[in-house]
């Protein structure tokens, strides 16, 4: 578990989530942001930027490669032949870390509300995680990473995203 002093830090341009102690990077991840780059506004696709904080942890204990919709498992694992099936879906998978944004008018609260916009840190096909951004604004990241560092924080957990 993350202990207090320790949060985990978003880079945008590195494509690449690290766990931050007080005496620097602790581990770090490769992720996928979004497609669209950097932004705050509702219906975007970007991914926002700024101080947010863990709201909630979804998917504890499901197997691994789990699918979600609307934030709720289908019972679905995903595997080569579901997204041949499906092609056209935005897959979340394994584990989901619900951001909110701690910035009023920047991330938090009307149409940058980062909460309001679904924001999350959560498993996608591996294959996706390949240093480019491609999300819808989330942060993507490999099914095996989620699930180690959902583990790890606890809501209330800060993030910053840059």
């Amino acid at each position: 578990m993350i202990l207090p002093g320790f949060y985990l830090q978003v880079s945008i341009e590195a494509q690449q989530l690290n766990v931050m102690g007080q005496g620097g990077v602790v581990k770090s991840y490769p992720i996928s942001t979004a497609k669209n780059g950097p932004g705050q506004q509702m219906g975007s696709e970007c991914t926002p930027t700024g101080w947010h904080q863990i709201r909630a942890k979804i998917g504890a204990g499901l197997p691994p490669r789990s699918v979600f919709v609307g934030r709720r498992p289908t019972g679905e694992i995903y595997t080569d032949e579901l997204a041949r099936q499906y092609p056209d879906r935005d897959w979340i998978l394994s584990r989901i870390l619900w951001l909110t944004g701690l910035e009023p008018g920047k991330n938090r609260y009307g149409q940058v509300d980062s909460g309001w916009r679904y924001i999350y840190i959560h498993g996608c096909p591996d294959e996706l995680i390949n240093g480019k951004p491609g999300s819808h604004g989330c942060i993507r990241m490999r099914n095996s990473d989620i699930i180690e560092l959902f583990e790890w924080v606890r809501p209330g957990c800060r993030v910053y995203i840059q």
